[in-house]
């Protein structure tokens, strides 16, 4: 195996660094700063428009699909340096139209999408002249366990009418359409009840009753709490056959698990170089916080689980290439939980070397902080994947 980046990726990352450094990293103040004076929590901070522009210019864009037919055919493990580097900064998945949860719904509109759902779904979803949302976990249910679903779809004629309720539907703010996760035979095998519905979110019976607030934050997009009502939609809107809605979910989830992952490693190194930085300047009791041996402690046990968890996504980056994502669903489920946890340690460790200022937001760390907890959560929580996993290997010697 190798995990060496191919040419065609180290010439992509070195223009994406040099488009972070001009673009990103100097307007990361103002965008936040235009966010929270805008009178709509939801909107586009308005500096975005002007960057993205840049970035689809230049080609620096739908950088994570592999589909050749509709993006630039980067192999996972090409994507996952380019994705890291994306990962420092929270606004820079959007701006290269390289965010979640756009970039799962593009690879299942890519995969299962009928031509006449890609000319009017998928297209202007790459071209970036719309967003989309996913609505599948329901408050009433486990969101870990999604053969649980209540929410119901039914045929009637020439439609499909979805009747339910769902929540940390994210995005739904300004979206154009759901794509909805929905039980259309109750009485079929557990993984085959569910059906997938394109639903755009101009139906009538689509109601968002409120964008949940997560750690005090309820900008951009949302996780939102949406009613489906009699809510009716033709039936070419079907994505996939009637009982894939699972089948379909676990596609769109694994490359949305290592993309988080690999995320998580680039915030994982902004957070500690700030740290290293801060304990190579700041002076307490004589010497530096670097000259202090728990800090170098702090620092030393961060570089190696940084470390570990990059070589572990690299390894599943390359067996999903290899080997095709069910091969690699075992790997994929480490690093779901490998990541998500490492960051919050080495991010736990920055704010505790920064003291004060790593609570204050006058470093990216805190956000990050808050943003990252939801990650041992998101796309299956660390519990269920430890679970299969170990399943998995109990298969193995049984």
């Amino acid at each position: 195996m190798d995990f060496e980046p191919s040419d065609r990726c180290k010439a992509i990352q070195s223009q994406l660094e040099r488009f972070m450094d001009e673009y990103i990293y100097p307007n990361e103040r103002l965008y936040q700063e235009q966010a929270e004076a805008s009178a709509d929590p939801h909107a586009e901070p308005a500096v975005m428009k002007g960057i993205r522009a840049k970035a689809k210019e230049i080609g620096l864009w739908n950088l994570f699909l592999p589909d050749p037919d509709h993006g630039p055919g980067l192999s996972n493990l090409d994507y996952t340096p380019l994705c890291e580097v994306m990962g420092r900064s929270p606004m820079a998945a959007r701006a290269f139209n390289c965010q979640a949860p756009d970039t799962g719904n593009a690879e299942i509109l890519a995969e299962f999408g009928t031509p006449e759902q890609k000319k009017r779904w998928l297209e202007p979803l790459l071209e970036g002249e719309i967003r989309s949302c996913f609505s599948m976990t329901e408050p009433e249910t486990s969101g870990a366990d999604p053969t649980g679903l209540r929410t119901l779809v039914r045929r009637d004629g020439d439609d499909y009418v979805i009747d339910g309720h769902k929540w940390f539907t994210s995005g739904a703010m300004g979206a154009a359409f759901a794509i909805v996760m929905a039980v259309k035979d109750p009485n079929a095998p557990m993984h085959e009840r569910a059906t997938m519905v394109i639903v755009p979110t101009g139906t009538p019976g689509f109601r968002i009753a409120r964008a949940v607030s997560v750690m005090g934050h309820v900008g951009g997009g949302g996780h939102c709490e949406v009613y489906y009502e009699n809510c009716r939609v033709p039936a070419a809107n079907r994505l996939g056959p009637d009982g894939a809605g699972f089948l379909i979910a676990q596609a769109r989830l694994g490359p949305g698990r290592i993309h988080h992952c690999m995320r998580a490693i680039g915030m994982a190194e902004r957070g500690f170089e700030i740290m290293c930085r801060h304990a190579n300047a700041r002076r307490a009791f004589g010497s530096t916080l670097g000259e202090k041996q728990f800090v170098q402690e702090w620092i030393a046990t961060s570089r190696m689980e940084i470390d570990q968890a990059r070589l572990l996504t690299h390894y599943a980056a390359w067996k999903m290439d290899t080997y095709g994502k069910k091969a690699a669903r075992q790997e994929i489920s480490m690093i779901k939980v490998v990541a998500p946890n490492m960051l919050m340690n080495v991010l736990d460790r920055a704010i505790q070397c920064l003291g004060a200022l790593g609570v204050s937001d006058d470093t990216p760390v805190a956000a990050m902080w808050r943003h990252s907890r939801a990650l041992r959560l998101a796309d299956g929580p660390d519990e269920v994947h430890k679970m299969v996993i170990a399943r998995r290997e109990l298969r193995r010697f049984a």
